[in-house]
């Protein structure tokens, strides 16, 4: 794959600004307010300024601790978080009806320390936020509960729009760059479970991660194996190192890379594509669950 070296300084087209502005700060200031953690900030997610702006944010579930520890991710590992706050889900529809949104997207930390992985408590945040903001389409990036197919079947019921669960990277690099309780096939077969259990229009989606050391034939692989679990959307971005202690990035991967990948999964079938540098999950997700949806 055609990328620049890693050892070289971040491209250009991999800056962005410091956030700040008046709509940053009042979000900030609500989410400290009712203790809600956003991925926005426990992942350092370089486009938080552009979102919080435009009033978006993805609410993280279940607290800021994570109880698997992926070398990739900068967020805060334990073995035995605190239990999720039984306030969460009022706190969380309240938020979402103080920030006017008609869009949400709520990310969770695995919890693999619950019977069932947190996806009740999971549930109840949406049927909260479905209750105050019956309007709102919601957008859930979930973990893979380690396999268990009735706490995906419980997330599921709670009637989402799009059901999200990241493949993060290749099959040869996944051992390396997640925890060793998440699994490609695993996560595959997540993907596949949530479209088949829902008796409804719901939407999956996954991300891959570039510059870690993926070769162009393993990418369109995983972009096979996607297609191939029914998936609807994906995206794809360039992985940053968040700190010392985690991967070093292998390649900066150009955009015109990024631009070729997107034509290629268009190709295979996906209904809605978003390859680009720094894109992330949920970056721009509602734009991108109009546009994909409009045209499908």
């Amino acid at each position: 794959m055609n990328a620049k070296n890693a050892q070289c300084s971040k491209p250009t087209w991999l800056k962005s600004s410091l956030p700040g502005g008046e709509q940053y700060f009042a979000i900030k200031k609500d989410l400290r307010v009712r203790h809600l953690a956003t991925v926005c900030e426990e992942a350092k997610c370089p486009n938080i300024g552009e979102c919080w702006n435009t009033r978006t944010a993805t609410f993280m579930l279940m607290g800021d601790t994570c109880t698997r520890a992926c070398r990739f991710c900068h967020i805060k590992t334990h073995a035995a978080p605190a239990l999720p706050d039984k306030d969460e889900p009022r706190n969380v529809a309240e938020s979402c009806q103080t920030m006017r949104l008609k869009y949400v997207v709520m990310t969770m930390v695995n919890r693999d320390d619950l019977p069932d992985g947190g996806a009740g408590h999971i549930a109840s945040v949406v049927q909260e936020v479905k209750a105050l903001n019956p309007s709102m389409d919601i957008e859930l990036l979930v973990g893979d509960f380690g396999g268990n197919e009735n706490a995906i079947r419980t997330v599921v019921n709670a009637r989402v729009q799009v059901y999200a669960h990241n493949l993060e990277t290749v099959e040869r690099l996944s051992p390396r760059v997640r925890d060793a309780r998440a699994h490609y096939q695993q996560s595959l077969q997540t993907l596949r479970l949530a479209k088949e259990t829902a008796d409804y229009k719901l939407y999956t989606k996954s991300a891959l991660m570039l510059g870690l050391g993926e070769r162009w034939d393993e990418i369109r692989q995983a972009m096979a194996d996607l297609r191939e679990h029914n998936v609807d959307f994906l995206t794809i971005g360039q992985y940053m190192r968040p700190t010392k202690k985690h991967l070093t990035v292998k390649q900066w991967v150009h955009p015109d890379i990024f631009a070729q990948l997107k034509a290629e999964a268009e190709t295979m079938g996906f209904k809605g594509v978003a390859s680009a540098p720094l894109v992330r999950s949920s970056y721009k997700a509602a734009e991108f669950f109009k546009h994909a949806t409009s045209v499908c």
